[in-house]
């Protein structure tokens, strides 16, 4: 139970810097999106444009981001979502500031042409006021990253860059959800992004004091030093909020957020995107996550190129400029009693495992739940539960050990975790990098949220 006894500990200290209903608002399961959010197509509008956003508790920082067309600037720019084999245009608008001088794009991993615009150190530029536009075939799949090549030094610092999925033209084999390359063992049931950056708030309030000038933009002197650290675009807890309410609004410039959701059994692919100039350590407790790719090249056996070679790692490196792809599960298996507390009712019938994998059959007559571990079945918890009087209770402790079920509450306590599912704190392992401007808990955190077979994921 220490995925309870953890989330206890970090629930109850968010508990006491921000208020419950918001929180209870934010992290309810039915709000979060199960696959990345984004732009699908072949031709996307860019603007460079200059905007804030919002740091919990309510700090706001000077930004410049892409904008989706002639839209609000967002952080990160807008996910781009193409598929392999299709031939894609980016057209850039320069809406910044006089001061912020030429803007562009970079594609790494991709062969570009551009038209118009002016001749730059790495790409073709968009003056102020100007367009250029970007034109590459999407040759293979993966995720890639896609950043401002003008003084990334200062351009990328304050927020132009945003992410590039291609997805495989592979038909995903019987029994698969989807893939994430051409390749039948990188299938997956649900995909979530995790685009990770930082903040150094001296660079972006000399930039701010700057803006109205004529520039160039001068860099403040001396050592680079970050205070937020994000995770597509926010900071925790915001980062449990969802973007897909409906007219909510809540954070309009930071449209992404990153709680996870997954049932057991289920395969989560996991794309991780270093933005920004820090390594960022991005470690997922309550599971290994097997490495598919890095830099969108599949990790493959040198004895035999059709199997794939990834390691299994707890805690997954982010580098600068680099992205990762890897699968996590998780089941329930070897826990040692039946999470799902079937011993209870004294009822028990069965766990039927025919194909001797371990785990109940699909459709399994007995009373056993989909990716059940037989050998766990109507096993009885191997402790004595506490009494309530003995307990502290944070914000996810859904009043029970067992999975799906809602236990006793006093009056106040709990309300994050209405499905009563099993959380899991996935975060940098960095560990200065959990507060906002020195301020815990926050930083660059989120949630994974196993939830009961039953219980409806959108």
């Amino acid at each position: 139970m220490r995925f309870h006894i953890l989330t206890n500990r970090l629930g109850a200290g968010i508990a006491r810097l921000f208020p419950a209903a918001l929180l209870a608002m934010l992290l309810l399961p039915g709000m979060a999106a199960a696959a990345i959010e984004g732009i699908p197509g072949t031709n996307f509008v860019l603007t460079a444009r200059e905007g804030t956003i919002a740091s919990a508790p309510g700090e706001s920082v000077y930004m410049w981001g892409y904008a989706n067309g002639t839209g609000t600037m967002q952080l990160p720019g807008p996910t781009l979502i193409v598929n392999e084999g299709d031939d894609i245009s980016v057209t850039l608008h320069n809406s910044l500031p006089v001061a912020a001088g030429n803007v562009s794009i970079v594609f790494p991993g991709q062969v570009v042409s551009t038209s118009g615009g002016v001749p730059g150190a790495l790409t073709r530029e968009a003056p102020n006021g100007g367009s250029v536009t970007y034109t590459f075939t999407a040759t293979r799949p993966g995720t890639f990253q896609y950043h401002s090549g003008s003084q990334p030094d200062l351009q990328v610092e304050m927020g132009l860059y945003g992410a590039l999925i291609v997805r495989p033209s592979m038909v995903s084999p019987a029994g698969c959800t989807a893939v994430a390359y051409d390749h039948a063992e990188t299938c997956y049931d649900r995909e979530y992004l995790f685009l990770l950056s930082e903040i150094d708030l001296d660079i972006h309030q000399a930039a701010q004091l700057q803006a109205g000038g004529a520039g160039p933009i001068e860099l403040p002197v001396g050592a680079y030093f970050s205070e937020f650290w994000l995770m597509n675009g926010r900071t925790g807890p915001d980062t449990m909020a969802s973007s897909s309410m409906p007219g909510s609004g809540i954070l309009p410039t930071q449209p992404y957020g990153s709680l996870v959701h997954m049932h057991p059994g289920e395969k989560v692919l996991i794309r991780l995107v270093g933005a920004g100039r820090e390594s960022h350590p991005f470690h997922h407790h309550g599971n290994h996550a097997r490495v598919l790719a890095n830099d969108a090249h599949l990790l493959l056996s040198a004895t035999d190129p059709s199997k794939l070679a990834g390691p299994l790692l707890f805690t997954l490196p982010s580098t600068p400029g680099g992205t990762t792809d890897a699968i996590w599960e998780w089941t329930g298996k070897d826990l040692g009693w039946d999470i799902y507390a079937h011993n209870s009712s004294g009822d028990i019938v069965g766990c039927k495992d025919t194909d001797g994998d371990g785990y109940a059959d699909p459709g399994d007559p007995g009373d056993a739940e989909p990716w059940e571990w037989c050998a766990d079945h109507g096993v009885p918890i191997p402790v004595t539960l506490p009494d309530l009087s003995s307990l502290v209770f944070g914000g996810y402790w859904s009043g029970s050990p067992y999975m799906g079920d809602l236990g006793s509450l006093p009056p106040g306590e709990g309300g994050l975790n209405p499905d009563a599912g099993f959380t899991f704190i996935w975060h940098s392992h960095t560990e200065r990098e959990l507060v906002n401007n020195d301020l815990f808990p926050g930083g660059m955190m989120t949630f994974m949220i196993v939830e009961a077979p039953w219980v409806t994921i959108p």
